[in-house]
């Protein structure tokens, strides 16, 4: 308990695994949090203070299964190991914490989501709002920094990192979105200390100065970073050669997409938790889980370089042609995930079938080499250089891993035969014990006379000659008894004793030189890690292209043109997700922004698609930026600079906020930063609040877009009075999509026409979601009266229904009945008796 208490106190705030045996114990409050979050029984164990000691427990071979589900649930455990063999230990064994398991610095494979990055982040705050941000997908070895100008911005940076841990000064008041966000660590002050970070990370990279990593420019990413690799080390308690150096990933390098537009856009998640469902969920076909992570980066980064994207669209293009994408793709498939597998040799964790995987995919490398090497295209290319050859890896790896190793390394016959000549002999003296045991048993029993003898094995006595209690009388006086037991006596003779200490000391001494050949074939890998690494992240992005090639043929995509034209023209575009889910055939649409027409105001009835047309085309641009083809016939699209979206609605209840001021607070965001290269889609802006504020505020926002920011608008509008827009500003146009009532079904035509719609069909759309014929009768009546001006308030109603005409914000209302009779009438030609029949028909009109 001393040495627990010690190491829990140098660990105070994750859960202790204390080895004792072939169990990891936990202890005091750490047993009863264990035994809730694990569902394991709570027992005790000793006294301390005249009290029971709470105690709870795992069986080490099961402890990763325990571990994934702590992770899972955010906990951090710290490995308490024996040190050294407990058979050679004087006293107690010496025990020490080995490393700390946090949900953003685990590499086991049972801990992982194969699919998905696994990050830590640190965030350091700076003067002016500004924030530095660096981060480690340890299982793989990424070291990346970036700054960021607002909280708007770290927003939308934590929505593309998602980290699974989270590392923030303590002294810093943060807002909720960090707050709030999982796995988050408090860290003290000086572990963000600027020049403490440049010293530290200078030792680590063994460099004299980081101007090589084109970090100098960046203080407060720097000292995340040096948060970041303190945590690390802290952490790991080991070497960490696979982390090789950093770099910068730049915000003038990519597309912005702020936090609203990757949630509506749903790129890599749904609503509904289904995958599938997302666009992620259509392209991701990848065969190998490192193609999938690399797909998922792409998509959350779209790039700005043109260059590149060009690079990656002819690369596509080549595949596809002659269909070489399918051999490629079946090659992959025999090929694991080497990333993961490299972490892990660096961190000296890797298990015997990581090696097996790795020799496995490095011998299926020459063919794929060879498969790409003819193909005309510069990025494959490329690839076919980073892959590079690593037949002399491989083949160290053929001669020393059997085909089929075990999963642990304990056990021993990981080490092919032949491989080591000192280890086939031992291996010999332990495989021929059988054959010699068979023989001296029959020597034995023609010596006594004793038919039943036997010669046995057990792990607590070892080898012994049994006979039984009938016939131990005639046991020869040179045998020693060992042990008795209910039906017989077992001795050992001086010649099976010196068998059993040869035979069991080869055993032992088998796998301690098994043992330091593993250990020796990891330091080898070790010394050649940077061109594996680069092998394996060439193959990721060879998976992503093939994968894509593989998509943009099955799903009938073409190629975008990218220009440096202004502008952005697609012609049959489809919405990739809708497409894919429904059964019935989708209509394609065509979109037309230039510099002579920059905003379309968008009408039409509720599910008629305005704002699949919207997604559909952001996706459409975004899916030209990650360098794949695109679901249209032609897409030319010009410089792009970021993609916002205002859609949907719902509330923020955690920040105190209403529907509306979410929709505001997204609304403002856009005005201010959406500039004349921007995509911007704004669904039902001002449906929050009343007819009157919200129209006024919509057609604000509209003016705003089309005369300041100039961005190319996509605005969808049940405000009939907006498509007024049109005829008083250049570059707004009006689109509309089409339904036709037949009876009375509702057909939703899907197709963009020019020009402004009618009609909302908010009856027809209410009787189609099943609202009680009585009402929708009820609200038709009210709509007619409405229309007809009949219905006065004495004030304005505070929402119109969705299918009548909004009262005229830009022209007077027609006068009423009783206006006009007012008007008919002329007093002074009125008689006293005319004068009251007319008082009696206007009465008469207002009742």
């Amino acid at each position: 308990m001393r040495q627990y208490l010690a190491a829990k106190a140098e660990h105070p705030d994750v859960l202790l695994f204390f080895r004792m045996g072939d169990f990891y114990e936990l202890f005091y409050d750490d047993a009863r949090k264990a035994a809730r979050l694990l569902d394991i029984t709570l027992t005790q164990r000793g006294q301390s203070a005249g009290a029971p000691i709470p105690m709870a427990g795992v069986p080490y071979h099961a402890a990763e299964n325990y571990l994934a589900r702590l992770v899972r649930l955010g906990e951090s455990v710290a490995i308490c190991e024996q040190m050294g063999d407990p058979a050679l230990a004087k006293g107690i064994v010496e025990r020490k914490v080995v490393r700390i398991v946090t949900p953003g610095t685990v590499t086991d494979a049972a801990l992982l989501e194969d699919r998905r990055d696994n990050l830590l982040l640190a965030i350091h705050a700076g003067a002016n709002h500004a924030y530095g941000l660096a981060w480690v997908d340890l299982s793989s070895g990424r070291f990346l920094l970036s700054e960021v100008p607002g909280a708007e911005a770290l927003a939308a940076e934590l929505a593309r990192l998602q980290p699974a841990e989270t590392l923030v000064c303590e002294d810093v008041a943060w807002p909720r979105l960090v707050s709030a966000l999982p796995g988050l660590r408090k860290r003290p002050p000086w572990h963000f200390d600027v020049d403490a970070a440049r010293r530290e990370l200078n030792r680590f990279f063994g460099t004299r100065d980081l101007g090589g990593f084109g970090v100098d420019g960046l203080p407060l990413g720097l000292a995340a970073a040096g948060c970041l690799l303190g945590y690390i080390e802290e952490t790991q308690k080991s070497a960490l050669p696979h982390l090789t150096g950093m770099a910068v990933e730049a915000a003038h390098e990519t597309i912005a997409l702020d936090a609203a537009t990757r949630r509506n856009l749903e790129l890599d998640t749904h609503p509904s938790g289904r995958t599938e469902h997302s666009l992620l969920g259509v392209l991701d076909e990848s065969v190998t889980p490192m193609g999938a992570r690399a797909l998922r980066r792409w998509l959350t980064r779209p790039l700005r370089s043109r260059e590149v994207l060009r690079r990656r669209h002819q690369a596509i293009g080549t595949l596809i042609d002659g269909r070489r994408h399918e051999p490629l793709r079946e090659q992959l498939r025999g090929i694991g995930d080497l990333e993961r597998i490299l972490a892990r040799v660096a961190l000296r964790s890797a298990r015997p079938r990581d090696l097996s995987t790795l020799r496995d995919g490095l011998a299926t490398a020459p063919q794929l080499r060879a498969q790409i090497a003819a193909m005309d295209s510069p990025l494959l290319r490329d690839l076919v250089q980073r892959i590079g050859d690593h037949e002399q890896t491989a083949g160290l790896l053929a001669r020393a891993i059997v085909p089929q190793p075990p999963v642990l390394q304990r056990d021993g016959g990981i080490i092919a035969e032949g491989y080591d000549a000192e280890l086939d002999e031992l291996r010999r003296l332990s495989t021929h014990a059988d054959q010699y045991l068979v023989e001296l048993e029959e020597r034995e029993k023609a010596a006594s006379g004793i038919t039943t003898l036997k010669v046995g094995y057990n792990r607590v006595h070892g080898y012994y000659i049994e006979i039984s209690k009938a016939q131990s009388d005639k046991a020869p006086t040179h045998y020693t008894r060992r042990q008795t037991t209910k039906n017989a006596e077992r001795y050992i003779t001086e010649e099976l004793k010196n068998f059993e200490d040869k035979v069991l000391s080869a055993k032992e001494r088998s796998l301690m030189r098994e043992r330091a050949l593993y250990e020796a074939l990891l330091d080898t890998l070790i010394e050649t890690l940077e061109p594996l690494k680069s092998a394996a992240a060439a193959i990721a992005e060879l998976d992503v292209l093939a994968t894509l090639a593989e998509r943009a043929e099955t799903l009938d995509w073409s190629a975008p043109q990218l220009t440096d034209e202004p502008g952005i023209a697609i012609e049959r575009g489809r919405h990739p997700v809708v497409e894919k889910v429904r059964d019935e055939p989708f209509e394609p649409n065509d979109l037309v922004l230039d510099d002579h027409r920059r905003m379309l105001v968008i009408t039409g009835p509720n599910m008629g698609g305005k704002s699949t047309y919207m997604r559909q085309n952001a996706l459409i641009v975004l899916l030209a930026h990650i360098g794949s083809y695109v679901p249209a016939t032609r897409a030319v699209i010009g410089p792009i600079d970021r993609i916002f979206t205002r859609i949907g609605a719902g509330d923020d209840l955690s920040r105190g906020q209403s529907t509306f001021m979410v929709e505001m607070s997204e609304t403002a965001n856009i005005l201010h930063n959406a500039t004349d290269h921007s995509l911007v889609l704004m669904d039902e802006v001002g449906r929050g609040t009343s007819t009157y504020d919200g129209l006024a505020l919509a057609r604000a926002a509209a003016v705003h877009l089309a005369r300041h920011c100039r961005a190319y608008t996509l605005f969808a509008t049940h405000y009939f009075e907006l498509t007024e827009l049109a005829s008083m500003h250049p570059g707004i146009a009006n689109v509309h999509l089409d339904a036709v009532e037949y009876g009375e079904q509702l057909v939703f035509m899907h197709a963009v026409k020019e020009g402004p719609a009618n009609r909302s069909f908010g009856l027809q759309v209410a009787a189609l979601a099943g609202l009680p014929k009585s009402v929708i009768a009820d609200a038709r009546r009210t709509l007619a009266e409405l229309e007809q001006g009949m219905h006065q308030h004495a004030g304005a109603p505070a929402a119109m229904p969705e299918s009548s005409p909004q009262l005229g914000l830009f022209s007077s209302a027609p006068p009423s009945a009783v206006e006009q009779a007012l008007d008919d009438v002329d007093p002074d030609a009125l008689t006293p008796r005319e004068a009251l029949e007319a008082l009696y028909r206007l009465k008469a009109l207002v009742d």
